[in-house]
């Protein structure tokens, strides 16, 4: 207030004095008063029209306003009236960067550093930008480089550990965090991630302690709430989850940044705060980019391009169910081609997919922007996204526009909250037409189900003793190999009131982790129930957890997210699936499963209707005998492993979608017959 007092006053004194207003524009920056500040600084350049400070913190403050085009117009004014000012090389750097002009803004910090070889923020930021270009052993060199020159560097050590998350070499990423940590013990932000890595580590009880320490320093930190809560769900640490749960609904109620979509299907089955939650996060995240030119529309080509974008072309549950209908397509209608960006493994899977498509592409090394312009140079018709909001996703590519039309489809669950995606694939059991206003995509509308299945899967011949499993032999088997996170008090208890009316029986779960296996017999018996009578299975091959199926009675069902693939290798491997359908898609796509392989029988739609059915099945032998054999009956003769004609339904989907955008028309909801 006294600087800005004093400048006031060499103004009335010498109302041409340039530099005052200058000053005094900073001084109003630092007091957040950024639009007066502004009209300083225009005031010191319409007095000194030659002024290069003037130019490099009007910049500045444009970037601050978040103005980035404007404020590398006035870093490009700084420079050419002053070339010796690395700062404004630097700045301009940070403001193209923040453009995606990954390529000028490593020109930029290279300038500043050729001016100023001790630079330190100079390095920082260019391997920031060399991270964003997919360069990441270049941008460890110049965050090594920055910790070299300033050994106290946490943001260095900071941006050195997440590129190494990236790179997936977990350990070495801890002990940058951990090093950032040391060097700012308020680091909020460096807890946060270290928290990721500790999950990838499947470290998970300490990942949860390191994102509480990031909660305790920065509570509102963006979308920290709901990765904090995911964790607890993990190792179904159940402390204080309903206060939790009731406070994420209302953080998400209030447009705060507080989850990302994926970890809130197993929370809520709102579908109006899903929507708003996807909504969040793309504005936040995903907001459309229009660097590029608006996409033109192509001449008709003989053969539909279809693309499909996805980090899963290996042995993954996307590509156990997909696998198939990329070999069944129709290669003299349509042009297929794979957009891999996931790991490099040449496992049997990948070997079985690289010669299901025209193209396989590995994209791992091109940005986003690059793989939209590399989809437009191949005309792709439909893009096709197999992620959404799911882990290792690309949603920037879709951005900007890779394709005229862009479908989401499988990967997620749900509603991607913009306008940039035209279109989602599911069905009438999935989205009835009450529920399409809660979907911003047009939706395309399969019979049967939406979800594909790949009858190429193979049971192993083993036929498991069920003493091999760990399971006692006279009694009846419940099971559910859902992840540990879909498992909620609410699904817990019903399972328990079903194990106390079915004398004698056990509960057959995956065990995650062994902490989320103690502590679900710790609720167990805190529920009245003998911890013995919970049984965990380990993770198998895929063809040796589909033959253990045979040891178990019936599949119990998760709510409000629901088996998806895990229903589908049930039902495969001839074990029914009894679920309790909820609002959202994701607490639906069991109904449709089983709607799809005539068993609608096996649906319920409350709590006590559900837990009701499990007992009866279980102590009524003949009815449920009656339906194993009805399911051996139907499992090949219906819809829901049919591949070919799901095959001939999605392209029929295509060929309407295509047809459309030919025509010159908007997006709009299609129903396949």
């Amino acid at each position: 207030d006294a600087a800005l007092q004093n400048y006031d006053l060499a103004i009335k004194l010498d109302p041409s004095y340039a530099n005052a207003y200058c000053n005094r524009g900073t001084v109003l920056k630092e007091q957040g008063q950024l639009e007066t500040a502004l009209q300083c600084y225009d005031k010191a350049i319409r007095l000194k029209p030659d002024f290069a400070d003037a130019y490099y913190n009007r910049g500045n403050l444009l970037s601050t306003l978040q103005h980035f085009d404007m404020a590398i117009q006035n870093f490009d004014q700084a420079i050419a009236l002053k070339p010796d000012n690395a700062n404004a090389y630097l700045n301009r750097g940070i403001a193209q960067h923040e453009i995606q002009q990954y390529q000028a803004a490593l020109q930029s910090h290279e300038q500043s550093i050729s001016l100023r070889p001790d630079y330190t923020e100079a390095y920082l930021n260019r391997g920031n930008t060399l991270k964003a270009l997919l360069q990441p052993e270049a941008a460890l060199a110049s965050y090594d480089r920055a910790i070299a020159l300033n050994p106290q560097h946490a943001g260095a050590y900071f941006n050195r550990a997440n590129t190494l998350q990236e790179m997936e070499q977990h350990n070495a990423a801890l002990l940058s965090y951990d090093k950032a940590i040391a060097l700012k013990p308020d680091y909020a932000e460096a807890y946060s991630n270290r928290g990721k890595t500790l999950r990838d580590l499947n470290m998970l009880e300490a990942a949860l302690l390191s994102y509480e320490q990031a909660m305790l320093l920065k509570p509102d930190l963006n979308f920290l709430y709901g990765i904090r809560l995911h964790t607890k769900s993990q190792i179904c640490d159940w402390r204080n989850i309903e206060s939790m749960v009731t406070e994420l609904a209302c953080k998400v109620e209030h447009n705060e940044k507080a989850t990302s979509p994926f970890s809130f299907l197993a929370i809520s089955s709102s579908l109006r705060l899903q929507q708003k939650a996807a909504q969040i996060c793309i504005r936040e995240l995903y907001p459309e980019n229009r660097t590029l030119p608006k996409i033109t529309r192509y001449a008709r080509h003989a053969k539909i391009r279809i693309g499909y974008y996805s980090a899963d072309y290996h042995n993954h549950a996307t590509a156990y169910l997909m696998a198939e209908l990329f070999e069944l397509h129709d290669k003299d209608k349509f042009s297929f081609f794979a957009f891999s960006y996931g790991p490099n493994i040449n496992d049997e899977m990948r070997s079985r997919l690289t010669g299901a498509f025209e193209q396989f592409i590995d994209i791992r090394k091109l940005g986003d922007q690059q793989v939209a312009l590399l989809s437009r140079d191949l005309e792709i018709d439909i893009a096709v996204d197999l992620k959404g909001f799911t882990q290792g996703s690309r949603l920037g590519i879709f951005t900007h526009r890779a394709a005229p039309v862009q479908v989401s489809y499988l990967g997620y669950p749900g509603t991607m909250g913009t306008k940039y995606i035209d279109y989602l694939i599911a069905d009438k059991i999935l989205i009835p037409e009450e529920n399409k206003k809660y979907y911003s995509e047009k939706i395309v509308y399969l019979p049967g189900s939406y979800q594909v299945n790949d009858t190429q899967r193979r049971i192993a011949s083993i036929n498991f003793s069920r003493s091999e499993l760990g399971l006692p032999d006279n009694c009846f088997v419940f099971c559910c190999f859902n992840n540990n996170y879909k498992i909620t008090p609410e699904t817990f208890d019903g399972w328990m009131r079903i194990l106390t009316k079915v004398e004698g029986s056990v509960l057959w779960l995956l065990e995650d982790t062994p902490l989320a296996a103690e502590n679900l017999r710790r609720e167990a018996t805190h529920r009245g129930v003998d911890a013995k009578r919970l049984i965990f299975a380990h993770r198998l091959t895929l063809a040796e957890h589909l033959a253990r199926h045979g040891a178990a009675d019936l599949f119990i069902d998760t709510l409000p997210y629901n088996a998806h693939t895990t229903a589908s290798d049930a039902l495969w491997a001839g074990l029914p699936v009894l679920t309790c359908m909820g609002e959202s898609f994701a607490s639906r796509v069991a109904a449709s499963l089983l709607n799809a392989i005539g068993l609608p029988e096996l649906i319920t739609s409350t709590q006590t209707a559900y837990e009701t059915l499990a007992i009866e099945l279980a102590t009524d032998s003949e009815r449920l005998q009656e339906i194993r054999q009805k399911l051996a009956k139907n499992r090949l003769s219906t819809p829901l492993f049919d591949t070919r004609q799901f095959c001939h339904h999605i392209e029929n989907a295509y060929t309407q979608i295509y047809k459309r955008q030919l025509e010159k028309l908007p997006p709009d909801h299609i129903y396949v017959t």
